[in-house]
């Protein structure tokens, strides 16, 4: 599948988001002098605590979205196959709303992002419309890490990390450092089964060997474009690894034509450590 680069004007933020950064880094026009700015955060208490703890400070909620039209591709009916414009689509949007958040920890001079959330919601107001949503809390190391260095990546960009605030801490205690969050996704269609297949297995038990194959197919895409993400980040190892499948019904044209996929997924934080081997869960 083809790279996606999100580009410069992904992460151009709108004044508001500029004037309201600068109030919580407290170099706006109602900032204090002298005083620390005051911060916002989607972190429960037992979390923020659990960071504070781990020393980091948390400087403000930070976003980014992108509502996004979903192309169509036509396929095969009788085979199954990635829907490589409809994968692309999955990462182009996920890239964009990532890359605006990040400018956003970036213009508070955070080191990362925690907590982050990465949600997408189909829209009731226009075909095949998608919004895809990042939201975080971004802190900023009171100290640097104990094997030296930076916290931020080998990107210079704020590390993302989707643990839990009690996992977060667990992680930093141990020895680790996050650097980001990698995801790899893969939307497939799974072929339809023809008249003649669905009645030779009508009233019998027997492996659906279509779906099987399918799924393996659609995971495999997915795991191994997470790796080569987090190799990207010169990663030791991905922890909290999530899969989900999900079905989708993409409507084609107006009229009454739709297709019907699989969409696989698995994304998870990265980690790495001088003297510790990474584990994946």
């Amino acid at each position: 599948m083809t790279e996606t680069n999100a580009g410069p004007s992904a992460a151009v933020l709108s004044s508001a988001a500029l004037t309201r950064l600068a109030e919580n880094r407290g170099t706006g026009t109602n900032g204090l002098a002298g005083e620390r700015p005051l911060f916002t955060s989607d972190l429960s208490v037992n979390e923020f605590l659990l960071v504070r703890e781990a020393g980091f400070r948390p400087v403000g909620l930070v976003l980014g979205s992108s509502i996004y039209h979903v192309g169509i591709q036509m396929k095969r009916w009788n085979s199954n196959q990635e829907l490589q414009t409809l994968s692309q689509a999955m990462y182009h949007a996920r890239e964009l709303a990532m890359t605006r958040m990040e400018a956003e920890a970036k213009a508070l001079g955070a080191d990362g992002i925690v907590g982050v959330r990465l949600e997408i919601e189909f829209k009731e107001f226009g075909h095949n419309l998608a919004e895809f949503i990042a939201v975080g809390t971004a802190v900023i190391g009171e100290e640097p890490p104990a094997h030296g260095g930076v916290w931020r990546n080998n990107k210079d960009q704020p590390f993302t990390s989707d643990l839990s605030g009690q996992d977060f801490w667990t992680l930093i205690q141990a020895g680790y450092a996050p650097l980001g969050m990698v995801m790899g996704s893969c939307v497939y269609h799974v072929a339809h089964r023809s008249a003649l297949s669905t009645i030779g297995t009508f009233a019998v038990n027997a492996e659906v060997d279509t779906f099987t194959q399918a799924l393996y197919d659609a995971r495999e895409l997915a795991m191994t474009r997470m790796q080569s993400e987090a190799l990207q980040l010169e990663a030791e190892g991905i922890v909290g690894v999530q899969l989900k499948n999900l079905a989708h019904t993409w409507v084609v044209t107006r009229r009454s034509s739709s297709r019907s996929g699989l969409r696989c997924g698995r994304y998870g934080p990265t980690t790495r450590s001088p003297r510790r081997r990474w584990w994946c869960r």
